[in-house]
């Protein structure tokens, strides 16, 4: 076996977390695996896994290598299909992660479109308001939405999220509508925690380029995005929520936005990878894809209403 036979059968097994599983996938006997693996460490001279009986996980070496092995990869396999077809050229499989709202009502409608485009590429979807570990997940992006920590992943902004502050009717005529932020004091909200950090999100609007914040009463306090809407479709109380997510509900009268003077700063949209270099080309045009999508959803204007 070659060595980037090797290095396609190591990243396999990190990937699967598993030799019968990467066997599996490889159409390998998993002795064929096992023995590739134990070839690959002879060769760099240091343990790449650590093996137990029910999940393989990298060492620190194997972590950094498999880093490498994936640009290595992506090298040899761009360098293949340099004369090949275009469409050809872009094969393969992408991992993306990007909150679930997005992936539902932005990505996942214009996906057949893309798919149709490039019937070599295929993608796997990771929907959750959690943020991920891009190494640890093995994802080749995320979308993020909201201030980024920093990291030494790559940052590509894409747009910005508008921020409205919506309410039901049922609520509205039961508590009053409030005209000015001194009136929430009468109000309650629907608290959102973070799903990574658990902190709560204040309520939050900007007054002369400051942003400001109040400390609103709520009986109610989740931790996703639907729950958040859905929690305000019942009366619950108040919520601010990008534009996109509730565009339908407003449409239709089941939500109505509020204090539409007083709104949070926009939240930055970002998509994150790994590498600036050595990105395949099936990234490239899934990346601009993704861009070109989400920030003409970004850009468009909250319905009438």
């Amino acid at each position: 076996m070659d060595r980037i036979d090797l290095f396609r059968v190591f990243a396999r097994v990190v990937e699967c977390a598993n030799f019968t599983r990467a066997a599996d996938t490889l159409g390998m006997p998993r002795s064929s695996v096992s023995a590739a693996i134990q070839e690959l460490e002879s060769r760099v001279g240091t343990r790449l896994l650590n093996r137990t009986t029910r999940k393989v996980t990298t060492t620190q070496d194997g972590a950094a290598f498999y880093e490498r092995c994936l640009r290595l990869i992506a090298d040899v396999e761009e360098t293949e299909n340099l004369f090949r077809a275009a469409d050809f050229a872009s094969a393969g499989k992408l991992r993306v992660d990007m909150p679930g709202r997005i992936a539902r009502l932005i990505v996942a409608p214009a996906l057949p479109a893309f798919l149709d485009a490039y019937p070599q590429i295929d993608v796997e979807i990771g929907a959750t308001d959690r943020a991920v570990d891009l190494v640890e997940e093995r994802a080749d992006c995320a979308l993020r939405v909201g201030t980024l920590d920093e990291s030494e992943l790559i940052a590509r902004p894409i747009g910005k999220l508008a921020l409205i502050n919506v309410a039901s009717p049922a609520y509205l005529a039961r508590h009053g509508i409030p005209r000015t932020p001194a009136d929430l004091a009468r109000h309650i909200l629907v608290g959102y925690a973070s799903p990574s950090s658990g902190r709560l999100a204040p309520w939050e609007w900007v007054d002369d380029d400051t942003t400001r914040t109040l400390a609103i009463k709520g009986r109610v306090t989740v931790n996703n995005a639907e729950a958040y809407i859905a929690c305000c479709l019942a009366g619950l109380g108040l919520i601010q929520i990008p534009a996109y997510d509730v565009e339908a509900h407003i449409r239709a009268g089941e939500l109505v936005e509020i204090l539409p003077q007083y709104r949070a700063a926009p939240m930055p949209v970002t998509l994150l990878y790994p590498h600036r270099q050595h990105l395949s080309r099936r990234f490239q045009v899934f990346a601009d894809w993704l861009e070109d999508i989400v920030r003409r959803r970004c850009c468009e204007p909250v319905v009438d209403h």
